[in-house]
């Protein structure tokens, strides 16, 4: 496996309605071959120069390199969050079979 070949996304919605729409589509679509939802978490953050509060679900999104720009892109369309949280993390090892049905799972 190639140390670039596979990420997992990191991204957060404000609805666990939500996170399972995102999570079907970017299977459905063969975006991400898994989708991790953890929830109910709660974010503190700077936003218009207040500090806030507020529950999110964060989803774990597991896919290739490659569509990576077509997974942002739908985030992006689909979101409800003016700036979406896209964050990419290399996965750097995997096991041979679980990397294998990742590959199978993918639209590449």
């Amino acid at each position: 496996m190639s140390e670039t070949e596979f990420v997992v996304v990191f991204t957060t919605v404000d609805s666990l309605e939500k996170a399972e729409s995102l999570a079907s589509t970017c299977v459905e679509q063969q975006l991400v071959a898994w989708v991790q939802i953890d929830g109910a978490i709660t974010s503190v953050y700077r936003r218009e120069g207040r500090v806030e509060t507020s529950v999110e679900y964060r989803l774990g999104l597991k896919t290739s390199v490659s569509m990576v720009d077509s997974f942002s892109s739908l985030v992006e369309e689909l979101h409800t969050y003016d700036v979406p949280e896209i964050i990419v993390l290399p996965i750097v090892s995997g096991s041979e079979k679980y990397v294998s049905w990742m590959r199978d799972s993918l639209s590449i």
